[in-house]
């Protein structure tokens, strides 16, 4: 582990020659503790996980509108891997995007990233009964992180200091499915490709106004999960939405809506639940559809934006999970209408879905 973390450190430093190219190159240790949220993932969690990430971003010039708007953020790949010091667990790796915000002139870097990952020791009924947090050896991973952070604390080498959590979850898309979160130590070094690097604020923007009336959207997001029962099948889901969102700035906009939830699995789950608990005096009949309200917050970055909503089931006639719900997730806008989207639907810390979302706002 200890000759791993000194060749990513040792990468962080290879240069490319005087360049004015705007990438940096971080590499972080991680080191901390699982954050148990079920019973049965106490038994699970008997080391301080430890691991690495490795960041290539490219740094904002100033050249498009939403780099200044945003303080000049970063945005790349990442690759993580995490060793979490449990037989059971075993180890992940994990890759995709990310954002680095600032503030504080530059010195507090918020982390955003999300993209999938791979287990080395999934659940397995004979070989690994034990492992109720990953019934999949792919799931999503989403980390975010705050970090004291000075880029130029020597040349090229910067220097970065915080605490990153992480999660991992494949949405239920097959169970068990508790999923895992961990809060981890983020000590690490960057490596600037160029010192020629400028940003270069545009001084002709003219303000205006980013206020909009209110519009209308309508939104499906679908996939494949499974209930809670191991190997009771994957069954397909849909999601409507119906919610109206009103634009404040150039940041903000906030959201108003309903949807209608057609969960199969929770189907296939009720007439499990009927006939395994009679004493619950379920009816194999009871109604699987479920309607919620919810608001929601948008974040506007570029085509991209961020997403969270919190929901409550005005309609929920089996009432296995709780009445509250909530949503994260990224959308990209492929037109000024027509948008897609990734999304994870949870119970608090229990996933529920993964969603693949394709929406028009009119």
């Amino acid at each position: 582990m200890k000759k791993i973390y000194l060749l990513f450190f040792l990468c962080s430093f290879v240069g490319f020659g005087q360049n004015t190219n705007a990438l940096s190159l971080e590499a972080s240790i991680l080191r901390g503790n699982a954050l148990p949220h079920t019973e049965d993932m106490y038994h699970l969690v008997n080391g301080h996980p430890q691991g690495l990430m490795l960041s290539l971003v490219n740094r904002t010039d100033g050249s498009k509108e939403w780099h200044q708007a945003y303080n000049f953020p970063d945005y790349g790949a990442y690759f993580l891997y995490q060793d979490f010091n449990s037989q059971p667990l075993g180890q992940n790796y994990a890759v995709g995007a990310l954002y680095n915000f600032y503030f504080w002139n530059r010195h507090l870097q918020l982390k955003l990233s999300q993209g999938i990952a791979f287990t080395t020791n999934p659940y397995d009924k004979v070989e690994n009964s034990k492992n109720k947090a990953f019934g999949s050896k792919f799931m999503g991973n989403t980390n975010i992180g705050l970090a004291y952070d000075n880029q130029n604390l020597f040349k090229n080498i910067g220097f970065h200091a915080g605490i990153l959590f992480t999660h991992y979850s494949n949405g239920r898309m097959k169970s068990p499915n508790s999923g895992i979160n961990t809060y981890v130590l983020n000590l690490g070094l960057n490596y600037n490709f160029s010192e020629d690097f400028v940003r270069k604020p545009d001084t002709t923007t003219v303000a205006k106004s980013y206020k909009e009336p209110i519009h209308y959207n309508f939104v499906l997001r679908t996939g494949i999960n499974e209930n809670p029962i191991i190997n009771s099948g994957q069954f397909p889901f849909y999601h409507i939405g119906f919610y109206a969102d009103k634009r404040l700035n150039r940041k903000s906009a906030l959201q108003l809506g309903a949807e209608l939830f057609l969960t199969k699995s929770i189907q296939e789950y009720i007439k499990y639940y009927s006939v395994a608990y009679p004493e619950e005096n379920i009816s194999v009949n009871t109604d699987y559809k479920r309607i919620g309200i919810f608001v929601g917050h948008e974040l506007l970055i570029n085509r991209i934006s961020l997403e969270a909503q919190v929901g409550y089931y005005a309609y929920q006639p089996f009432k296995k999970d709780i009445p509250i719900y909530d949503r994260v997730g990224i959308k990209y806008y492929f037109t000024d209408k027509l948008f897609g989207g990734f999304t994870i639907k949870t119970h608090l810390f229990l996933a529920e879905a993964l969603e693949f979302g394709l929406g028009y706002r009119l």
